[in-house]
């Protein structure tokens, strides 16, 4: 049974980059830095208690409360990165979480945690903070390139969660449509139009990957 190892929250704070050009500009301010929290902590529809995002537009609000990343995937990116000591939440995630990962979580499912309904509603986009968060200037490309990207949780029922909670999968409306294929058709397989509106429908789907998909959908049949 998968379970919650590990859980991070972070409050947006002001940084100063002398790392990589990135085209970023050098004062940034982010959430990515995660902590880890050691006792209970209270979930609510916007996620962990004491967690915040320093970007609202493109992170957090209910279909993005909570992201979770599969902890299996630090072992890969430890020896890759040469970075032996990156600790759970090194991606910036709230819930590390042991025995799922892309491949194996879909589109829809609804978790039990503890007193916690979660339901996944998208693959995560990783952005360019990830990069600069590790110095690593393509980090972010690599990501969408091996589709270890996590994922995001909507919660439909809130309460207290502790690290080493067991997840119960509680229903799979949609088998066919795991986090990675959803990624892979997101990122690069752009022109399945078919498959993108398939993707679209799905009910449980987060409102920006929608619209997004909808937006591509419109375009490809204008340019026909």
């Amino acid at each position: 049974m998968p379970e919650i190892v590990s859980l991070q929250v972070a409050r947006p704070t002001a940084y100063l980059h002398q790392g990589h050009a990135d085209g970023k500009p050098s004062n940034w301010t982010t959430a990515f830095f995660k902590t880890p929290v050691g006792g209970p902590v209270q979930v609510g529809l916007h996620g962990l208690a004491g967690d915040e995002q320093a970007d609202k537009e493109n992170h957090g609000g209910p279909d993005k409360a909570v992201l979770a990343y599969s902890a299996d995937h630090y072992a890969f990116w430890r020896q890759h990165l040469r970075l032996p000591d990156m600790p759970h939440g090194g991606f910036g995630e709230n819930l590390s979480i042991a025995g799922s990962d892309e491949t194996t979580v879909c589109i829809g499912d609804t978790w039990r945690a503890g007193e916690i309904l979660f339901q996944v509603t998208q693959p995560r986009q990783p952005c360019w903070k990830m990069s600069r968060r590790w110095q690593v200037a393509d980090l972010a490309k690599q990501v969408i390139a091996n589709g270890k990207s996590g994922w995001y949780l909507r919660v439909l029922a809130g309460g207290e969660l502790s690290p080493g909670a067991p997840i119960e999968l509680v229903s799979r409306p949609h088998p066919t449509w795991s986090v990675a294929r959803a990624s892979e058709l997101f990122h690069h397989r752009k022109d399945d139009l078919l498959a993108v509106a398939e993707l679209a429908a799905l009910p449980e789907l987060s409102a920006a990957w929608k619209a997004s998909l909808e937006r591509r959908i419109a375009k490809r049949r204008g340019s026909q």
